[in-house]
């Protein structure tokens, strides 16, 4: 089975909004790169979606889903795994000497790789945190809805994928957030699950796996996770994962990756409900970017009928990513009047 493809920071978003509103920093842990402002080639950004920026991919830790974008722009089968197995890449020009792909390749997405490491604080770092555990979140609802309907082995990868591929990643910001263990919850279930898909374990891990990633979501303060601009950045992280994850699962106009289309039906469902929950301040507020996103997310939410995957693809990649766009697009309208205004009050 092919390795677990999911967006390893699903910070895209998070950059989006926090370049626009200048909160948090950004800095290149290689001490002689020049500062991110200082050159276009030290920038961490490149242009997404049609406003503000995103950051590059480094080619050193992306994970497979983050990688699928290369695979599915440049038209090249397994790509993702290449460039994994070729690792590590001192610079972002190896992937042509390492004959990873060809030069007149490489010049098609040379300016959204790099080899530079970023390192997050402030609300960006925050956001990362919630969006992964938003990951992990969207992995167990598709999980418990294949269990329910008596699919233990299609619901194994995604109890897997949150302790093998996830937890590694958010592990050191759970413990400076003093977030209790919940790796052997995690470990305990997927063993179940495996071994003895029948046993009353498995309801209760979990139960108690979904109780823990609720209770390390809040070692962030309510009234944060409330407010629409920072639901709206992990909302964001989330689409962004689940659009490379759909897109990877549609071959030929065919759904062959039925775990790719599952990964996306959970970050979806997640998104969508940490959405409602902001939604009645957002229709408040913003009236008009409410009702394009409500409606992008309703028809979003129609692509995935079923955690088992349909005979024929509901949307194309291409339909899924204008209605990600749609969403980005008027989130960050959100984002750039919620930060006039609080310009206009500190001043």
């Amino acid at each position: 089975m092919r390795k677990f493809r999911y967006i390893c920071l699903t910070i895209a978003s998070a950059i989006i909004f926090a370049l626009t509103s200048c909160n948090g920093t950004q800095t290149a842990e290689n001490p002689t790169a020049p500062a991110a402002n200082s050159s276009p080639q030290a920038t961490e950004a490149v242009s997404h979606s049609g406003h503000s920026s995103k950051k590059k991919i480094n080619i050193n830790n992306a994970i497979l889903s983050e990688l699928d974008k290369f695979e599915g722009q440049l038209g090249v089968p397994a790509l993702s795994n290449k460039i994994q197995a070729s690792r590590p890449y001192s610079s972002p020009e190896d992937l042509v000497s390492k004959k990873v792909i060809t030069q007149e390749q490489f010049n098609q997405i040379k300016d959204q790789v790099t080899t530079q490491e970023v390192v997050l604080t402030g609300e960006p770092k925050d956001v990362d945190y919630m969006t992964k555990l938003g990951l992990m979140k969207g992995h167990l609802l598709v999980a418990k809805e294949l269990l329910d309907q008596n699919q233990p082995k299609k619901a194994e990868p995604h109890i897997g994928h949150p302790v093998e591929e996830i937890y590694v990643d958010v592990e050191d910001q759970l413990n400076e957030r003093k977030v209790k263990e919940f790796k052997t919850s995690l470990v305990s279930l997927q063993d179940f699950v495996k071994a003895n898909p029948k046993s009353p374990k498995v309801k209760t891990d979990f139960t108690s796996s979904m109780q823990a990633v609720d209770g390390a979501v809040t070692a962030l303060p309510a009234d944060q996770r409330s407010q629409p601009r920072f639901a709206l950045q992990v909302i964001n992280g989330l689409l962004d994962a689940a659009n490379s994850e759909y897109g990877a699962a549609i071959a030929d106009g065919k759904i062959s990756a039925e775990i790719e289309y599952q990964d996306s039906r959970g970050f979806v469902n997640y998104a969508d409900d940490l959405y409602k929950g902001i939604s009645s301040k957002v229709a408040k507020d913003h009236p008009q970017e409410h009702k394009a996103i409500e409606t992008s997310m309703a028809e979003l939410i129609k692509v995935w009928p079923s955690a088992i995957a349909p005979a024929k693809p509901v949307k194309t990649p291409g339909d899924v990513t204008k209605l990600v766009k749609t969403i980005e697009e008027n989130s960050q309208k959100i984002t750039d009047s919620s930060s006039t205004q609080a310009s206009a009050i500190v001043f």
